[in-house]
Parts: structure tokens; C-alpha cells; sequence
């Protein structure tokens, strides 16, 4: 009896204690909001020194229950956010501890999607990679898309060409032909264009920022040549939005001192069980940056996806449109006096180079023969004028036995045309009269169109019109891969298939026209007894300054299958190596055709007059056939070590290659024979880096070499084959650095690069300075830190004109500057400013060299001078 009694008094002794531990649980809640005031879904909420924690649900609510009295320090995670750590307080009673999360713009915990095979975090990546979320473009205040690459270390923009048409290059490997020859512009996860420099269709155009873009991430070197097709050097992908989490903006900006206006939106959200869409674009329009004298800007485009998640997986659809006419911004007379090494470039009379141009109102239209040889008329005012209508489907499963596959395709439909004046030369018109293109074509006087002599001091540009007809870029790219994680080791099985269609004509003429930037004048010749010979400018039909030498059409088809495998090794929590190869064969079928010389009464006056005696047209019963095969090997392989949980270092070589496309076509060369044509060029790469993050403070640095063999290619511009062999060494800073409201970010590149090869051996190449930086400050201001303002200064030391290294390009800094204001909850405006001070910044030269001792007329490419613009957002 005495021991059943003391059995109850144990068991109500032990009731006792478990019905009070009960009674002591308690619940966190709070709810998340980013800076703006919105909610965030997906965040991790962990109680620490416990199993406990939870994700915030759509409206960014989360709740942990059960927790015992106690001091517990709680953190809440995110990707793209800083992590937050607070320490909470529990007593028998439910607590509320809400947060406002801050973007980190340099995260290490921001899983890389880019280049590699096994999304990791950016700290257990061996790559260089950089990741750019919107509200950290909005501070550099670009322009366009190409301007949005200058805050990226190891890359070389030259955005002066407008919204497209731009040169991109990466660490120190040259620009040898115009366009991203070895870095591809992809659109969530696929290439734009299957090539990057393909003359007057550059990836650029058909890509556009807007308010749909997640986040750029730029990887440079490393996986990028194993993981994607002509891309030894960098692969910068544009991210879209899914709306998985739901909200939208709207918001219109327009120039303060320049022509333009302009609506982004976009929304997105979940419409049912695993079920989201998200869809967005813009408008705009006006005359641009630069002084045109019309509308020379005025398109847009619309994106939409819709996903649907399933328990192992989920099925992306997705689609674009756009349709966009944008000036193409070609080279700017100048003068330049003093000495190659030490030159003074000014503004010539009556042209600003910074805000002006020579697209002029009086220089709209084009007449002049087709690629069938019919009478035909274009309008300038196009400029570029990029169409692409697409459509994608992504797939993802997780399969039986931890097998997983994934599936990503789109077909576009790409077409479009390039039309704008390109200066042949800048010269007075008594030095023109002298030349032997106006001895050998009668000319003895020159006349302004709508009347007047022109004297003889007057500065004059022949120009060729580029007008160029993109007939057919479509392409179709699909990457398929298949993954499966052997304990310490993935394996990922690739294979990626291309078509792309090159199909161009170059229906180029030629004008006279005055050297003006506020409405040039067309200009006429006229013989000794006062009879005209050119018709409304017109000086041929063809590209007359240029020899007759470039009317031509191509249609050729471009056939590429890359197998690829990569391997993944876990060797420790801290250490893991990644290896990859991949097997690019290409085929290549079609045919161009080069100009013919023929008299056509092409205005149907009745009467042959001097430019109709010479009517350049495309040799169509004399083509010449495309039918040639190439293949080539890439690969790479890196290790990543943990230093600690927030220091890491990693080292990489690699091999990659690139195929050229239209570059090489009008060379003379056997088109039949893959082996006797230079078709490829190849990278060799290696590199060193460290990752890190301080208590306020990150840095990332990497030490690169890179070694280019190019076989040549052709520049339109120069009518010549470019062919070197490059080496560069080098190191890439990218920062951050936050004190309280104030943050700073910025890049530092330095390249010492040079020609290994030809004439110019040991030489720097063109236009390639030692050091390109760019410095980000801004400070969040007032009662909710919800107002903003910075600066970004862009620059770059100087640089030669040409690979003959003779004429110094001189370094510049770009300021520009920016202040938000949130008005209410979540309406805010803008105010920006883009080269504040409209400082001169040459990014190119036609001209090598000067005659020192004199005023030389130039033709450069300068950034675009001051702009201001103001702009509305409501978020919602």
C-alpha cells in the first residue's frame, strides 16, 4: 500500500511538471517587409539554440511555436537580403518581433544559377561572379542596357552606341571587331543571339532592361566556356521575375533637358495552388540623348511567364515581344590638336560631340535598289530597329533514386534592320574639292540643298549609310541537362542544341552633308559650268567613299550541338573541385553574294544621271555557296575553399572557344572546306580569388590571366581582317562597405594587356585602358530611411586609339547622380542626373594618329553628355 501510494504521488508529482512545462510554451509571430513597406515571402526565420523556426508565408507573416521560457537569439534570412540577428526575450506570454530586411547587394548566400551545373552560394562558388538587383542599377542612373555592364567588375562596356551597337569586352581580350565577341547576353539562362558580334545585329539590340528583371548576374571566365557556346569570356544573364511573390510597380520617367518619355510595369502573382504568372514591359518615347531633330527613339516591348510547381518540380512558360526603334549613335567629328601622346580634343564649330549627332531632319530617307534588285526606300529614323517575338518553356524534376533533369528551350522569331549616317571622313570643303574622289568625279563646287555656296573653310562629312536589313536572325536553343548526386560527387549530363539564322542585306548609299549637330544641310556638287551632279546629297548608289566596296546580302544557317559533362566534388564541408568539358560541332550552309555595277534610272526621271551610271546592286546570279563543318573542345575545372562561414578562396583554369559567324564571310576564302577557313578563336584562362565578408564590409578580389589566339575578323568600318594573338594579366576588386545609413559600393579593374603577334607586337590593344573603376555612394535619409541619395563615377585611365599605339585616348570620369523620395507609402519620385558635369569621354577613334603641329578633324565615339530626368514609381 505504501509503495502504490508513493507510485501516485510520482506519477501526479511528474503531471504536475509536465502540465506546467506545457503551460510555459509560448509563440513568436511578426511580419517581414522589405525597405519599401511590401511583404517578403520565403523568408527563414530560425530560433537559435533550438530545432525551431519558419518561412514566411505570401504576406510575409511566419509563426513559431512552442517555445519555452528563455533569452534566445533569433535571425531572419534571406537571399538578396542582409541577415538579421535580434535577440528575443520569452515569459509565459506570446511575443511580437517584426523585421525590415535591407538589400545586400554583395551576399554571399545568393545562389549562383549562372555558369554552373549545381546552383550554389556565391561563397561556395569558384567562380567570379557578380549579381546586380535592380534597386543597385536604378544607382548608377544607366542610359541603356550596355550602361548598366560598366558597374561590372572585369568588364569593358563602350556604350556610346546608343541603345545597342554596343563593344563589350572582359578582362583585357580585345574588342577586335566590334560587338560581345566572347561574352554572350542571355535572357534567363539562354543566349540572345547564338553570336555576340554578328556586324550590325550585336546580342544588345535585341535586349532590354526593364522593370520584369530580377537581377543581372555576370559571371567572367571560369565555367562560363564549358557551360554555354561562344562564351570563353563572360556570361551576363538577365533574370525575369516570376510574381511567385505577389506585387507590381508602375512608373514613368522623362528627360528634364532631352526628348524622351517612358512607362515601365509589371505584376506578378499566385493565381491558385503552385500556380504564379508574372508579366511586364515598357513604352517610350522622344528624340534621345543627343540632339536628332525627330522622333528618333519609340518602341517597346511585353514579357509574360507562368509557372506551375508540382511536388518534385515545376514547368515554366514564357514569352517576350518587342518591337523597338532606337537611334544608333555612329562616330562624332572632333578636332584635336597638340601631339599623339598628349592631345587636345575640342568641339569643332557648330557641333557639340557630347549631346549632338549628325542625324539631321533633312536626312530621313533612303531610295535606292533592294536585295532583288527593286526599287526601294527605308527610313533612317529607324535607327535600330530590332523585332523579336519568342517563347520558352523551362522543366525541372526531381526523379526516382536522386536523379534530377532539367529542360530549357525557346524559339525566336528575330528580324529588324540598322540605318544611320557613318562619317567616311571630317574635312573642309576645299580640301574635299581637291581630293581625287571629287578630281575623278568632275566636281567644282559645292552647294548647300536648300541653297547657297558652300565655302570653302567649311568643315563637311562624307558619309555612307549603314542602311542594313536584318532579314532573318531567328534562332532555337534549347539546354537540356541531367543531374545525379553520388554522396560527395554530382554529375551532370548536358547537351545543348542551336539554330541561328544570319540573313542580312547592306544596301548602303552615300551623301555629302555639313558637319553640323543642330540640322545639317545635305550638300550637292556641281561641275565647272555650274550643272549639278549629285541629286539631294546623293552622291552614289552604294558606299561610293568607301570604293563601291559593300553592297552585299548573306543567308547562311548555322547548325550547333554541344554535348558537355561536369563533375562536382565535396571533398569536405570546406573544400570542393568542380571539373567540366564540353564538345561544340558546328555546321554551317548557305551563301552570300557581293555587288555588281550596273546604269539604272533608279528615281525614274527618264534620264542616267552621274550616281545612276554606277548603281551598286547585289550579284544574286553569282552567289557564293557556305558548306563547311567545325568543332572544338572546351573545358575547365576550379576548387573553392572555406575559409570560414564567410571567407572563402577558389582557383580556376580553363580553355574555351568561340565561333565566328559573318566575319569571316567576303574573305576569299574556301567556304567548303571547314579546315581552310578561320573559324574559330580560342581563351586560355587562369585565376585566383578570395571571398569575404566583414562585420560591415565585403571584398572580392581575383588575379586573372588570359591568352587569346584570334584568326582573324572583319570590321566593317576599316574594310579590314583583324588578326592578333592578346595576353592580359590583371586583378578584378568589387566592394561594399556599409556605416550605418551610408553605403558604399565600387569595382576596380586593372589589365596589363598586349599583342603577341604582327606588325604591332608588344603593343597595348586598342582602346583597352590599364584601369577601369566605377565608385557608388548613397546615404538613406529621413524618419523611415526611405529617401535616398548618391553619386556613381564611372571612369577609366587612358587608352590608345588603335593597336599602332600612336594616339592617346584620354582617361575620364563620369559622374552621375541620383535622389529618391518616397512621397507616401510606396509612391516615390526620382531625380537623375548622367554625366553631371558632361565631362568628354572617348571610348573610340577611326584615326590612329595626327599630324602634330595642326588641327586634325577626327571621327570618335563619346559617351553621351549631361541628361536629366525625372521619374514617378508606385509600387503595390
Amino acid at each position: 500500500m505504501k509503495n502504490s501510494k508513493k507510485i501516485r504521488l510520482a506519477l501526479f508529482g511528474l503531471s504536475f511538471l509536465i502540465t506546467s512545462f506545457l503551460f510555459a510554451q509560448s509563440n513568436i509571430t511578426g511580419t517581414i517587409l522589405d525597405s519599401t513597406g511590401l511583404p517578403v515571402s520565403g523568408v527563414n526565420v530560425i530560433l537559435e539554440q533550438t530545432n525551431k523556426g519558419a518561412i514566411s508565408d505570401f504576406d510575409g507573416n511566419y509563426t513559431i511555436t512552442n517555445i519555452s521560457d528563455g533569452t534566445y537569439e533569433i535571425t531572419a534570412s534571406y537571399i538578396g537580403f542582409t541577415k538579421i540577428k535580434e535577440t528575443v526575450t520569452v515569459s509565459g506570454s506570446d511575443v511580437t518581433i517584426s523585421f525590415t530586411m535591407v538589400d545586400d547587394a554583395q551576399s554571399l548566400d545568393t545562389v549562383v544559377i549562372t555558369g554552373v551545373t549545381n546552383p550554389k552560394s556565391r561563397i561556395e562558388s569558384s567562380v567570379s561572379i557578380t549579381s546586380l538587383k535592380p534597386s543597385q542599377i536604378a544607382e548608377s542612373a544607366p542610359r541603356t542596357t550596355a550602361e548598366i555592364f560598366r558597374t561590372i567588375p572585369g568588364i569593358r562596356s563602350e556604350s556610346s552606341g546608343g541603345e545597342g551597337n554596343s563593344n563589350i569586352a572582359v578582362r583585357g581580350v580585345p574588342v577586335s571587331s566590334g560587338g560581345s565577341k566572347y561574352v554572350q547576353l542571355q535572357e534567363d539562362g539562354l543566349p540572345v543571339l547564338l553570336f555576340g558580334d554578328i556586324a550590325f545585329g550585336t546580342a544588345d539590340i535585341f535586349t532590354r532592361f526593364d522593370a520584369n528583371i530580377s537581377r543581372i548576374e555576370a559571371i567572367r571566365g571560369g565555367s562560363a566556356s564549358t557551360l554555354s557556346s561562344n562564351s570563353p569570356g563572360a556570361i551576363i544573364n538577365l533574370i525575369s521575375k516570376t510574381g511567385k511573390r505577389e506585387g507590381g510597380s508602375v512608373a514613368t520617367n522623362f528627360g528634364l533637358d532631352y526628348g524622351n518619355f517612358r512607362t515601365d510595369f509589371e505584376y506578378g502573382a499566385p493565381i491558385g495552388e503552385g500556380l504564379y504568372f508574372h508579366m511586364g514591359g515598357f513604352y517610350r518615347t522622344g528624340e534621345g540623348i543627343r540632339d536628332a531633330g525627330y522622333t528618333a527613339n519609340n518602341g517597346g516591348q511585353f514579357k509574360f511567364n507562368i509557372t506551375k510547381e508540382f511536388d518534385k518540380g515545376h514547368v515554366r512558360v514564357y514569352a517576350k515581344y518587342l518591337n523597338d526603334r532606337a537611334i544608333a549613335y555612329l562616330p562624332n567629328p572632333i578636332q584635336v590638336t597638340g601631339t599623339n601622346d598628349d592631345p587636345n580634343f575640342e568641339n569643332i564649330p557648330n557641333f557639340d560631340a557630347n549631346n549632338q549627332t549628325l542625324h539631321t531632319p533633312f536626312l530621313t530617307q533612303n531610295v535606292g535598289l533592294g536585295e532583288n534588285g527593286e526599287r526601294r526606300r527605308s527610313n533612317v529614323t529607324d535607327g535600330m530597329h530590332p523585332i523579336n517575338a519568342s517563347i520558352g518553356m523551362e522543366a525541372a524534376f526531381e526523379l526516382a533514386e536522386g536523379w534530377k533533369i532539367k529542360n530549357n528551350g525557346r524559339f525566336s522569331m528575330n528580324k529588324g534592320g540598322f540605318n544611320s549616317p557613318f562619317p567616311a571622313s571630317v574635312q573642309t570643303a576645299g580640301g574635299f574639292l581637291s581630293s581625287d574622289f571629287a578630281i575623278d568625279n568632275g566636281y567644282s563646287s559645292l552647294a548647300f540643298q536648300d541653297g547657297g555656296a558652300v565655302p570653302d573653310n567649311a568643315l563637311i562629312t562624307p558619309v555612307v549609310l549603314f542602311d542594313t536589313q536584318l532579314n532573318n536572325f531567328n534562332n532555337f536553343m534549347n539546354d537540356i541537362r541531367l543531374t545525379k548526386k553520388f554522396e560527395n560527387v554530382n554529375v551532370t549530363l548536358g547537351y545543348f542544341k542551336a539554330y541561328q539564322n544570319v540573313s542580312m542585306s547592306w544596301l548602303w548609299n552615300s551623301y555629302l552633308l555639313e558637319a553640323r549637330g543642330d540640322d545639317a544641310r545635305l550638300i550637292n556638287a556641281n561641275d565647272a559650268a555650274g550643272n549639278r551632279l549629285t541629286d539631294n546629297g546623293l552622291v552614289g548608289y552604294g558606299a561610293a567613299f568607301f570604293g563601291n566596296c559593300c553592297q552585299r546580302s548573306y543567308d547562311t544557317q548555322y547548325n550547333t550541338s554541344a554535348p558537355f559533362l561536369a563533375v562536382g566534388y565535396e571533398a569536405s564541408e570546406k573544400l570542393n573541385f568542380d571539373a567540366s568539358i564540353r564538345f561544340d560541332f558546328g555546321k554551317v550552309n548557305g551563301s552570300f553574294s557581293g555587288p555588281v555595277t550596273s546604269q539604272v534610272d533608279v528615281n525614274n526621271d527618264g534620264a542616267i544621271s552621274l550616281a545612276e551610271q554606277t548603281v551598286q546592286s547585289i550579284d544574286l546570279a553569282n552567289p557564293t555557296v557556305v558548306n563547311y563543318d567545325y568543332d572544338y573542345v572546351s573545358y575547365s575545372f576550379g576548387a573553392n575553399y572555406l575559409l570560414n562561414d564567410s571567407q572563402a578562396v577558389f582557383g580556376r583554369y580553363s580553355r574555351g572557344g568561340s565561333a565566328k559567324a559573318d566575319r569571316i564571310l567576303f574573305g576569299g576564302l574556301n567556304y567548303l572546306d571547314g579546315d581552310q577557313i578561320n573559324a574559330l578563336d580560342f581563351i586560355n584562362q587562369a585565376e585566383l580569388g578570395f571571398k569575404g565578408k566583414f562585420k560591415n564590409a565585403t571584398l572580392f578580389a581575383t588575379l586573372f590571366y588570359a591568352k587569346t589566339v584570334e584568326e582573324g575578323g572583319f570590321e566593317a568600318t576599316t574594310q579590314q581582317v583583324i588578326e592578333n594573338d592578346y595576353s592580359s594579366v590583371g586583378v578584378e576588386l568589387e566592394g561594399a562597405y556599409r556605416f550605418d545609413d551610408l553605403d558604399i559600393r565600387g569595382t576596380l579593374t586593372y589589365t596589363n594587356a598586349q599583342i603577341n603577334s604582327g606588325d604591332n607586337d608588344g603593343n597595348t590593344p586598342r582602346r583597352q585602358p590599364d584601369f577601369i573603376y566605377s565608385l557608388v555612394p548613397s546615404y538613406k535619409f529621413g524618419a523611415t530611411k526611405r529617401h535616398s541619395v548618391g553619386l556613381s563615377i564611372i571612369g577609366q585611365t587612358k587608352a590608345y586609339a588603335q593597336d599602332s599605339n600612336e594616339l592617346v585616348l584620354p582617361g575620364f570620369a563620369i559622374v552621375n547622380s541620383f535622389i529618391n523620395y518616397e512621397i507616401t507609402d510606396n509612391l516615390s519620385t526620382n531625380l537623375s542626373a548622367n554625366n553631371l558635369f558632361d565631362s568628354l569621354g572617348i571610348t573610340e577613334s577611326e584615326e590612329g594618329s595626327i599630324t602634330e603641329g595642326q588641327t586634325n578633324y577626327l571621327r570618335v565615339r563619346p559617351v553621351p553628355g549631361r541628361s536629366i530626368s525625372m521619374g514617378v514609381n508606385y509600387t503595390f
